[in-house]
């Protein structure tokens, strides 16, 4: 990553308190903001038992999958625009190339790599260890609010420090 795209570990904390925060489902798998970069997003997984699809083989539910390369995709699309404002998934597509090998922590790696006034474009992938050897890869559009005067829905407090540290508009 260039100097240009870098973005700080202030950063970085703080998108996972405030976009992590944001999707309770997030927050109840454990998800985290691994690195960013400008337009781009890693985030991670812990393994845990009360995620397993199939028992029997230890496998993680493919829900997990979905909602990791999900909020990867929406953290990229977040980093690609000049500032902050709500986004709705339009379309996810998965393409699901094999099974997670239990006991391992998954990661994702998402690259927004269109913005247009309206809609946002993205793709990435989910893997254990190395990005070429996905379990996972995505496609997927991303809506942008119309107002861009609506802030995302937190709590106060964070939304400040999101408006000092990531240079958003401070809205009330």
């Amino acid at each position: 990553m260039s100097d240009q795209t870098n973005i700080t570990p202030e950063q970085i904390q703080l998108l996972k308190d405030v976009l992590i925060e944001h999707v309770p489902q997030a927050r109840a798998l454990g998800l985290k903001v691994e690195d960013g970069a400008r337009g781009q997003a890693w985030l991670s997984v812990p393994y845990n038992e009360d995620l397993v699809g199939d028992i029997e083989t230890g496998v993680l539910h493919g829900g997990v999958i979905t909602t990791l390369l999900d909020n990867a995709c929406g953290i990229a699309v977040q980093l690609a625009l000049p500032e902050r404002i709500a986004i709705a998934t339009l379309d996810l597509r998965i393409d699901y190339m094999k099974p997670a090998t239990p006991k391992l922590d998954l990661m994702a790696h998402t690259h927004c790599y269109k913005v247009t006034k309206n809609i946002a474009f993205v793709r990435g992938a989910a893997y254990h260890e190395d990005e070429n050897d996905p379990i996972a890869t995505c496609v997927g559009t991303f809506m942008l609010a119309a107002n861009r005067a609506v802030p995302m829905p937190v709590s106060e407090e964070l939304r400040q420090q999101a408006d000092q540290i990531l240079g958003g508009k401070e809205t009330k």
